[in-house]
């Protein structure tokens, strides 16, 4: 019988077959305060660089564990380079647009500044953390970058030129997103592959300027989202659904799923 795998935990540290791994005291007060779990308990342990490996606790304290990498459960596998660029919105409703766009495979989260975005400042490390937290339930392999909010005008100055971004734009005579992605994936089957981002707005949608400045770039190529004015951040979980079911990896199963 296989042992019962008790959760999944990020580490940065390098991980094979005999090492043993020292957790910091967060994943330790986790295993042991939350999960109140015991040595000899298994767990799943993983990052981008390695894969995924089994691990057994070796010893639990206060604030210190060790474990025991004992075998591969999955090699390191190619994801998606896809960034989410996002006004940030009230904190709740911050928090779940993190943690669906990791589900939704994000390779970035970058938050920005824009002319109508109410909130005045944006928590990266609570971001950071609900990002981790959402990869290790996921059961992805990478923990995507979530980088410090920034002003409308430094994302452009600083945007890198080979990265299309696909903007939902409110308004303007712009094509429906799946038509676009459609066309896109019937031009290059492989365009999936290439470095990409979204881009949704605040509440209040983007300003004209920014739009104006936005639809001028030729990596920039503006889509609907429908009839209805969405919120921020459906937008944001209804944009990165359908790039994965038209460009991204949604032809793969999740882990260890049979067929039947």
């Amino acid at each position: 019988m296989a042992a019962k795998i008790e959760t999944r935990l990020h580490v940065d540290a390098h991980i094979e077959a005999g090492t043993t791994l020292g957790l910091d005291h967060a994943g330790a007060h986790f295993l042991r305060s939350v999960l109140r779990l015991k040595p000899g308990a298994m767990l799943a342990v993983f990052n981008a660089q390695d894969g995924e490996w089994l691990a057994r606790i070796d010893g639990i304290g206060k604030g210190w564990c060790s474990l025991e990498v004992t075998e591969l459960r999955r090699l390191p596998e190619p994801e998606p380079d896809l960034w989410l660029v996002f006004a940030p919105i009230k904190r709740a409703r911050l928090d779940f647009v993190a943690e669906k766009a990791v589900e939704l495979g994000c390779s970035l989260l970058q938050p920005v500044f824009t002319g109508y975005t109410d909130v005045s400042r944006v928590n990266s490390e609570r971001l950071a953390a609900n990002a981790r937290e959402a990869a290790e339930q996921c059961e992805r392999l990478s923990l995507p970058l979530v980088r410090d909010v920034i002003s409308f005008e430094k994302l452009l100055a600083d945007w890198p030129t080979e990265r299309r971004l696909l903007l939902c734009a409110e308004s303007g005579g712009v094509k429906p997103i799946g038509e676009v992605l459609q066309d896109i994936r019937a031009g290059d089957p492989q365009a999936g592959r290439e470095p990409w981002a979204i881009m949704t707005g605040p509440e209040g949608g983007f300003t004209k300027g920014e739009l104006d400045a936005l639809t001028k770039l030729p990596f920039v190529t503006p889509v609907g989202l429908g009839p209805r004015i969405l919120r921020a951040d459906t937008a944001a979980v209804s944009a990165l659904a359908c790039w994965q079911a038209v460009l991204g990896d949604w032809e793969k199963r999740p882990p260890d799923r049979s067929d039947a």
